[in-house]
């Protein structure tokens, strides 16, 4: 009789790996991903000074240097005429501008982490590419939250305040979170394009102020050239704003342009976010993949 030593080999079926599949992977590759983000923020809490101070300063100076004058010069016919009408005014139009500002946080993280090296780290491990740049995504979006909340309870501190319902409410703090989850991919993109961390701190600078200041944002744009009007009335960013004013109740003197987009915001708003995510998104993915090749 024979016996079969214990020392055996086990079965190919013991042996192999079980694999996992491509869904499960994308999703955990992007838990990781997102984990290992949020607790770099954490431990490095001066990166959020730009979203935690600035929307504060922004709206104190436009609130009380800048709006006052504003509202002095252009009278009625800005849709407000007093200072607490311009908080109004500025509240709904902050927070397009200060999304601007903190999805452009995503250009430089991402390269910063092209530049370090850390994405050489992660090409040598079987991760998603698309699972990198989700989590990334995702971990900056906890960033866009926080700038949010900034912006609305110094608003609620200066006197502005929504007069609609709260599923009004609700609807413009939703839009106002998509939008900023696709210009987050619209920066990784910005991110993954440019090589250094200066060049894309500067770009993204740039691009705030261009996206927030030729907007309805912070000033009405009635009084600007006709190409300029076609261009702010367009600005997602300006679309933003005055899609949360409608919602809000606030003062929407950008509702009287003939523009679509300033007669439909809210449904203008959500195509614009969801065609820089379906574009961007893809692009991004391209870009990390060729990035990483090299």
């Amino acid at each position: 009789m024979t016996y079969a030593s214990p020392l055996a080999a086990p079965s190919a079926a013991v042996i192999r790996p079980r694999r996992r599949s491509s869904v499960s992977r994308l999703l955990a590759d992007t838990a990781v991903i997102a984990r290992r983000n949020i607790s770099k923020t954490l431990r490095e809490p001066d990166s959020l000074l730009d979203v935690a101070v600035m929307p504060v300063v922004l709206i104190l100076l436009f609130g009380y240097v800048i709006g006052p004058a504003i509202s002095l010069a252009v009278g009625s016919g800005g849709g407000y005429t007093s200072t607490g009408a311009f908080h109004s005014y500025l509240i709904p139009g902050m927070l397009g501008f200060t999304m601007v500002n903190a999805a452009g946080g995503s250009a430089v993280a991402i390269a910063a982490d092209m530049g370090e090296g850390i994405v050489d780290r992660f090409r040598s491990l079987p991760m998603s590419r698309a699972g990198v740049l989700l989590g990334r995504s995702i971990a900056d979006l906890t960033t866009s939250l926080l700038a949010i909340a900034v912006v609305l309870v110094t608003g609620l501190i200066i006197g502005w305040r929504p007069h609609l319902s709260a599923g009004d409410t609700v609807a413009a703090l939703a839009l106002t979170l998509l939008f900023a989850y696709a210009l987050d991919w619209f920066m990784l993109c910005l991110g993954l394009l440019i090589r250094s961390v200066e060049g894309a701190d500067q770009t993204r600078l740039m691009l705030m102020f261009l996206l927030g200041l030729v907007s309805t944002a912070l000033v009405p744009v009635n009084h600007m050239v006709g190409w300029l009007q076609g261009f702010a009335y367009w600005n997602p960013v300006s679309v933003l704003a005055t899609a949360c004013r409608h919602l809000f109740g606030n003062p929407n003197p950008a509702a009287t342009s003939t523009a679509w987009t300033m007669q439909h915001p809210v449904v203008a708003s959500l195509f614009w976010s969801v065609a820089i995510i379906v574009v961007f998104a893809l692009a991004a993915v391209q870009l990390y993949r060729t990035r990483a090749s090299h």
